[in-house]
């Protein structure tokens, strides 16, 4: 099926973040693996699921972001509670805009 003019292509993404960056919207992928993936390939290695499901999806889903002017962000976390690079990255700029959000409107209530 084709989609209408104007129309994305992409699957709906888990989360879409709105203005995320340079106007563009954030499809937002979020991905729970087990840091024991593997195991028999290459031994244990912490953090080591997380970086490969990071790089997968992104491999995977990218591209189709950015040709529909979207910017995308893997979310990767295993069961023990490591986080790809990019997920520490996206959830520290969310803390900071709340932060800063909280801030704001405490000091509006206060005057």
């Amino acid at each position: 099926m084709v989609p209408a003019e104007g129309r994305s292509t992409i699957r709906p993404a888990d989360v879409l973040v709105f203005g995320w960056e340079g106007g563009k919207h954030a499809c937002v992928d979020l991905t729970g693996v087990s840091p024991l993936a593997g195991l028999r390939e290459n031994g244990f290695v912490a953090g080591q699921a997380v970086l490969k499901a990071e790089s997968k999806k992104v491999e995977k889903h990218a591209k189709a972001c950015e040709d529909n002017q979207h910017a995308f962000v893997p979310l990767v976390f295993d069961t023990f509670g490591s986080l790809a690079p990019e997920a520490v990255r996206f959830l520290a700029r969310v803390q900071r805009v709340v932060h800063n959000n909280f801030s704001t409107l405490r000091a509006r209530l206060c005057f």
